[in-house]
């Protein structure tokens, strides 16, 4: 089953962003896991409360799960907060204002191998492009390992200093109340050493800054909010540390004629009254080119028509869904002095059906039997 986001942080679908947040820091307090040792239902609650938190503060996220549930999200590409480590580093800012220091620190040690972070690239396709794919290169600002030093920060031939201050552990425990808290050494940033003799071309950081082409391709069926991972494209890892991710966040333009709901498309058929009156047959535009749509006689404004596999393809590979033609009869503003003759010739010939008609409507209307 989906989970309710909402239930977990105990707020209504229509909480505010300050009200989500208060909600979890509340419950990220209650079960946070230096203050249940041990309790593995209070951590289960603490990642949970994470995730809820994680989906209902990004408006994309939102809008996914309010639409299609956790399955949406799921289909996404979401998959989680994952570990403490995640949480702590996504959350920072709440640990922070809880606990009065960095929780993504006094998670993380590192003085060994330093995995790279995750980007994010916001990408705006074409309506049409997204629902039959396309293959895109896109160019990404990052900073990359650094080839001279190989991350390390330090001059090849060089040996960094054990700090003095955490005799190289890269953290230092302090007392909160009920909490023993580790937080990063001050001294060193949490590396446990400190850089004597610097990279010249990175400076210390083990970093370099640089632009990057990468190609993606982008799957039939793709919508906003769409997230796609590629492996190993985020900013360069330091000290023998894999590179992060590269997350691609796809947002589709409108379209002028089509619209879409999920696999559905919509659109407006403009016919004119003698179309619409005496039928026709017409090509209408579809994703896939024009397609012979047969209009019978006597149609009424609003009426739909469905064309079977002319929707959008399934993320999922199963088939295609369909697109649903709305009728718009269009009355024309102006008339020639033969088209006025014509329709008024028209009129005088349907005035004696009009009247029975309308008498019996009216006879209806009174006697109230109009639901007979």
């Amino acid at each position: 089953m989906d989970k309710d986001y909402y239930n977990i942080l105990g707020v209504a679908r229509t909480a505010s962003a300050d009200e989500i947040k208060k909600a979890y820091r509340k419950l990220a307090m209650q079960y946070h896991p230096d203050k249940n040792p041990g309790d593995q239902e209070a951590e289960e609650k603490f990642k949970a409360a994470a995730e809820a938190y994680e989906v209902l503060r990004d408006g994309e996220k939102r809008k996914i799960y309010d639409r299609y549930g956790a399955e949406g999200l799921r289909n996404s590409g979401y998959s989680g907060p994952g570990n403490f480590e995640d949480i702590f580093s996504s959350f920072g800012d709440i640990f922070g204002d809880l606990f009065g220091f960095s929780a993504a620190g006094n998670r993380r040690r590192n003085h060994g191998p330093i995995p790279g972070n995750d980007l994010r690239y916001d990408l705006t396709i074409s309506f049409l492009d997204a629902v039959h794919g396309v293959e895109k290169e896109i160019e990404i600002n990052k900073r990359d390992t650094c080839w001279t030093c190989e991350g390390s920060g330090i001059r090849p031939g060089s040996k960094n200093k054990t700090c003095p201050y955490c005799q190289g552990a890269g953290q230092v425990t302090r007392s909160q109340g009920f909490f023993s808290i580790r937080t990063p050494c001050p001294e060193c940033q949490g590396q446990g050493e400190i850089i004597t003799d610097p990279c010249n071309d990175c400076h210390g950081t083990g970093l370099l800054t640089k632009k990057k082409k990468v190609s993606l391709k982008i799957p039939a069926g793709v919508d906003t909010g769409a997230r796609m991972r590629l492996r190993g494209e985020g900013e360069g890892g330091r000290k023998g540390g894999p590179s992060g991710d590269l997350y691609v966040i796809i947002h589709v333009e409108a379209h002028k004629f089509f619209q879409r709901d999920g696999d559905l498309i919509y659109c407006e058929l403009p016919l004119s009254m003698t179309q619409a009156a005496l039928g026709c047959s017409l090509d209408v535009p579809t994703i896939n080119g024009e397609k012979n749509l047969k209009i019978p006689k006597g149609t009424q404004p609003g009426q739909t028509f469905r064309l079977h596999g002319e929707g959008v393809p399934s993320l999922r590979g199963h088939g295609k869904g369909d697109m649903v033609v709305e009728v718009k009869v269009v009355i024309p503003k102006k008339l020639s002095k033969r088209q006025e003759e014509l329709l008024q010739e028209f009129a005088n010939l349907e005035s004696g059906e009009e009247d029975r008609h309308s008498e019996g409507f009216f006879k209806k209307l009174f006697s109230g039997n109009l639901g007979a």
